[in-house]
């Protein structure tokens, strides 16, 4: 067959990359509603007892094979999908019957996965992909080998969260001649699907430098040995103590041990200059949120973002004062981090 239909007036190019694209998008959803009920289906079992789902998966499994052997003279949806595949590529098929097999092999896979199954999903997940690129071709009527290439690179590239990998397996596949329509298929089928995968322990993407600083502990920039004001103490004792002596615009209110919010100089600006004497310290401050130990530079981070503060107080869950931490800090500890290649 040919790339594009006989007598069209689209370049090939072009007919290809629109090819990759709807192959994509439709590996895209495919793979983000299978990931999507495959997790669906592992959580599932889980509420059920073993001997109910193995004889439940067996039953259906056993109804699948036999509905398959009906609508497709071969029990399709048994094994790993290599007979699937074999049997979807030639182009003689219909598209209500490709479009079945994708159904039914969905199904079966998740029945085995929700029965106790165990076992790769590798050749699932690329049959999945040669059936949506065989029915993308028998839909504009082209019998080309490029279609199911596409369809099993986009499909696994979707499930797994690895589009490189789905670019070079067809780069390898077709010694270098579909690489533009497989980085369509690829990128399309990224976007669509999304941050799912059919790994739930693989991560969406990998860590740059920054982010992995930002899942350091707060521990890490916490200061402790931080001046504290008492909730009785005036206004005027905390300028003239604190901001005029220590130059700190910002102070932890902490009532013996206990941390009960922040006062700072904008907080006390608001104030008339003849009453600092005789306003407390607990009239003029913030109960602004505290972090916990065990929070991370990002959880800083968002909260001061959220809270529009430059300075955070750390109390344990008894809300007993432990310390401070300042995007000062954060952004010393990055240029310690630089310098010392840690």
């Amino acid at each position: 067959g040919s790339l594009s239909p006989v007598g069209s007036s689209v370049p090939l190019w072009a007919f290809a990359v629109l090819a990759a694209g709807t192959i994509g998008l439709l590996a895209g959803l495919g793979g983000r509603g299978f990931a999507w009920l495959l997790q669906r289906a592992k959580s599932g079992a889980l509420r059920v007892p073993i001997w109910l789902r193995v004889g439940v998966a067996g039953v259906v499994l056993g109804v699948l094979a036999l509905l398959s052997d009906l609508a497709f003279d071969e029990p399709l949806t048994l094994g790993g999908g290599v007979h699937a595949m074999t049997w979807v590529v030639d182009p003689s098929r219909a598209l209500p019957l490709i479009a079945l097999l994708f159904g039914m092999r969905i199904a079966a896979t998740l029945v085995t996965i929700g029965g106790g199954g165990v076992g790769g999903l590798f050749i699932p997940l690329a049959s999945l992909g040669v059936i949506v690129g065989q029915f993308v071709g028998a839909a504009l009527g082209n019998d080309t080998g490029l279609y199911p290439t596409l369809g099993l690179a986009a499909f696994l590239g979707a499930g797994y969260r690895t589009p490189i990998a789905a670019v070079v397996f067809v780069a390898e596949a077709t010694t270098g001649s579909f690489v533009v329509p497989a980085l369509v298929a690829a990128a399309v089928s990224q976007l669509v699907a999304g941050p799912t995968s059919v790994s739930s322990y693989q991560r969406s993407e990998r860590l740059g430098h920054v982010e992995r600083r930002f899942t350091l502990p707060l521990t890490s920039i916490l200061k402790t040995d931080v001046l504290t004001v008492p909730p009785d103490a005036t206004v005027s004792e905390f300028v003239y103590n604190h901001v005029l002596g220590r130059r700190e615009r910002t102070v932890p209110v902490v009532d013996a041990n206990t941390y009960l919010g922040m006062v700072t100089l904008d907080h006390v600006n608001r104030i008339d200059r003849d009453e600092w004497e005789t306003t407390l310290v607990r009239d003029a401050m913030d109960t602004s949120v505290a972090a916990r130990p065990s929070w991370t530079l990002r959880d800083a981070v968002a909260t001061m973002e959220e809270e529009d503060v430059e300075l955070l107080a750390v109390a344990d869950a008894n809300d007993n004062f432990v310390g401070i931490v300042s995007q000062a800090d954060i952004v010393l500890l990055d240029e310690i981090l630089d310098e010392t290649g840690g």
